[in-house]
């Protein structure tokens, strides 16, 4: 019988060679999904730049009001002393810029473009989160149904978002916001006309993330995971809900972050053609449309809402990008 061996505290020890580096001094943590995620997400520069920029706006649209206290004039008020009544122009050049007027004045009236392009960011992020919401909420709810149940389901759903892309969404948009009254279900005004773009937006937007969700709810509804949580007697709301929705949340962030820049152009395209939030409101969209009758003599007009959608929009897309790389490294180009 082959006697035992002793093993000393010496021998217990592995080698040094053999041991990993730091070992002993902080146990190894493993990582999960969304460290991992905002990792990959840190180490690029370009979508945490977009980010930045991204954040800065939300703040600057949640304290405009100090803002403006702060640097401009209420965006509303009118400066007849810093237009010639001449021309309609504003007296300095280079659209009145000045320490007082960063941005300069709007012809005619002398409105101080700063404060407008200012507050033009809160109608602008507003209709884009709260439409963007509302088609993720559709979307999803609507994707996963199609994507789990498939058959005779799956077949309405899809026939449903056919119809949906197929719509003029845009002609619509002139039709309904043109020919709603001037009160409907105790809205009025800023808030009525508010809640009509996000609606038309929100509503007829749905099917895009609507056939994302499905795609990727038809795949994971042949995983092991699901197949387990049947065989232990789950009903299909429980596994709609807990395993195949947080599966789903990274591709919902990602067209989310996505469909936000869209709708932002949406709507300032509703603005420019006249049928978005109403005057005097400030909208970048609304100021376009007034800067292109100017833009042939006072050009630097056109410059504060059109860099401020351009700059928005980007920032956006340059996030939502490198948020799908983070999130699917597989899919990046």
């Amino acid at each position: 019988m082959t006697p035992p061996l002793e093993t000393t505290e010496s021998t217990a020890e592995a080698p040094p060679e053999v041991t990993l580096q730091g070992a002993g001094q902080k146990a190894i943590e493993g990582r999960s999904l969304s460290q991992i995620a905002w990792l990959r997400l840190k180490r690029d520069k370009v979508a945490i730049t977009g980010g930045i920029v991204i954040v800065f706006l939300i703040l600057v649209a949640v304290l405009a009001p100090l803002i403006v206290k702060v640097i401009g004039h209420p965006p509303n008020d009118f400066h007849y002393d810093q237009v010639n009544p001449d021309t309609s122009l504003p007296y300095k050049s280079v659209g009145g810029i000045s320490w007082e007027y960063p941005f300069g004045v709007e012809p005619i009236n002398g409105r101080d473009l700063f404060s407008r392009t200012i507050y033009g960011a809160q109608v602008s992020l507003l209709i884009a989160f709260l439409a963007t919401l509302l088609s993720v909420v559709i979307g999803v709810v609507m994707g996963v149904i199609a994507g789990y149940f498939g058959g005779w389901v799956d077949a309405v759903i899809s026939r449903l978002m056919d119809i949906f892309l197929a719509f003029p969404l845009l002609l619509f948009a002139l039709a309904l916001v043109g020919a709603m009254p001037g009160e409907l279900l105790g809205l009025k005004g800023y808030w009525l006309r508010v809640a009509i773009i996000v609606f038309v937006i929100g509503f007829f937007n749905w099917p895009y993330i609507g056939r994302i969700v499905r795609g990727q709810a038809m795949s994971l509804r042949e995983r092991e995971f699901v197949d387990a949580a049947r065989s232990l007697g789950a009903r299909s709301p429980y596994i709609l809900v807990k395993e195949l929705l947080p599966n789903l949340v990274a591709p919902i962030l990602v067209y989310s972050t996505l469909l936000i820049p869209t709708n932002i152009l949406f709507e300032a395209a509703l603005s420019f053609l006249g049928v978005g939030v109403p005057a005097p409101t400030a909208t970048w969209g609304g100021m376009l449309n007034q800067a292109t009758k100017w833009y042939t003599v006072d050009p630097e007009f056109m410059f504060p809402p059109g860099l401020a959608i351009f700059v928005t929009v980007l920032a956006f897309n340059l996030f939502g990008d490198g948020l799908r790389d983070a999130l699917d490294p597989r899919g990046r180009r």
